[in-house]
């Protein structure tokens, strides 16, 4: 059986989740997609998220929600990520972190998709060993899932590069996140894993990586606290769409999205009371 599997790029504040509300609908409708995976650890107000906005994604058509090294920036999400099974933060976070480092979604046909989260090392705070991670966790995720998707969120394309070869033939999908921009260099693994090294952004563009250009040149050449406000402009889905056999569980094709919103009236993506949206650092 053929699935398909859409993988979004980090949403970033309400333009990211306007553009989803929007598009991502009709989107699966015209696609035949069968899965929906969002990164979300930049979805409320650039960094973290609610419960609320946890529930507006579901309803927008978002499956199954990954989060990065930004889980936690919202406390309040700690008892969806400990009552729900469709949200994961990296699993190679300390055993003792609140949540889990896996997500499960049954699609419509049948099969279940399993996501893995990790966060990278090179770059980052500190965290455990990915590639021990999905070594203890990719065998018990087989047990669950049919398919495996691993959501990789980390800085050095090296260290990407290297975890898609590492998961190659024992996951569906590697992709990258974090940066914010995407990669040219989707491909299909020689053991049927289908990878990228970053999927790339929901939100503004007209930006630097989803926050008004001027606020942060302004922190980068005076080295001071600059509070960046969300970008509003030239707003737009990443993400991959990839074919995957479920009774082979390899990848068959891997495919980078771009969806535009409607419009690019910079007044529709601000916050929902008009006032903007902040965030102090990346």
């Amino acid at each position: 059986m053929k699935l398909n599997v859409l993988c979004i790029g980090d949403i970033v504040g309400r333009p990211g989740r306007r553009v989803l509300a929007d598009k991502l609908k009709s989107f699966v409708r015209e696609r035949s997609v069968d899965c929906v995976i969002a990164n979300a650890e930049n979805a409320a107000g650039g960094s973290g998220l609610t419960p609320q906005i946890y529930d507006k994604l579901l309803r927008y058509g978002v499956n199954l929600i990954s989060l990065g090294d930004h889980a936690f920036r919202k406390r309040d999400i700690i008892e969806t990520l400990e009552r729900n099974d469709n949200i994961c933060r990296p699993a190679n976070f300390s055993e003792h972190a609140a949540g889990r480092g896996t997500a499960l979604y049954r699609t419509a046909k049948g099969p279940v998709v399993g996501v893995l989260t990790l966060i990278g090392r090179l770059f980052m705070k500190p965290a455990d060993c990915p590639y021990a991670a999905a070594d203890k966790w990719i065998p018990r995720l087989q047990k669950e899932a049919d398919l495996i998707v691993v959501d990789f969120h980390a800085e050095a394309s090296s260290e990407k590069i290297a975890m898609g070869y590492h998961l190659d033939g024992r996951a569906s999908c590697c992709f990258g996140t974090h940066t914010h921009v995407v990669t040219a260099d989707e491909q299909v693994l020689p053991k049927g894993t289908a990878y990228i090294s970053d999927i790339g952004m929901t939100g503004a563009h007209d930006s630097v990586l989803g926050r008004k250009s001027d606020c942060v040149l302004k922190s980068f050449r005076t080295q001071m606290p600059v509070p960046f406000e969300i970008a509003t402009g030239d707003v737009r889905v990443n993400g991959i769409l990839v074919t995957i056999d479920s009774n082979s569980r390899q990848a068959e094709r891997i495919e980078r999205i771009r969806i535009d919103a409607d419009g690019q009236d910079d007044a529709r993506y601000d916050s929902d009371d008009g006032r903007p949206e902040y965030y102090n650092t990346f």
